[in-house]
């Protein structure tokens, strides 16, 4: 399960670099763009949390860092905008991402215990 976590983490990783730092046009678009970039980092955080379960610290450290330096990157895009808004909120849905991710750890210890 860690390896598989660790490698959707790498994947969703790439994807959201492709994403935030591609020609606009090229960019996937599903939706609303703050959902879209929400659930992007709450996925890559729940993927961290169950790839890396006794680094909590250091994945929400990870994650605030990289939807800082994405957003900071979009600056050298001239169609492309960096706003602080975005960074704080792809931070914090990463950080949800991890919150939720350490419930379902938790979560399988408690029903592993039980059996």
């Amino acid at each position: 399960m860690t390896s598989i976590s660790r490698l959707a983490a790498l994947a969703l990783l790439a994807l959201i670099t492709f994403a935030t730092l591609s020609p606009i046009q090229l960019r996937p678009h599903l939706g609303e763009a703050n959902i879209e970039r929400a659930l992007a980092y709450v996925l890559l955080g729940v993927a961290l949390a169950l790839g890396f379960p006794s680094r909590v610290t250091q994945t929400v450290l990870f994650i605030c860092a990289v939807a800082g330096v994405l957003e900071v990157l979009q600056l050298f895009d001239p169609g492309r905008h960096a706003r602080v808004v975005d960074a704080l909120l792809k931070a914090a849905a990463g950080v949800v991402g991890i919150v939720l991710g350490r419930f379902v750890i938790a979560w399988a210890g408690r029903a592993a215990e039980r059996r």
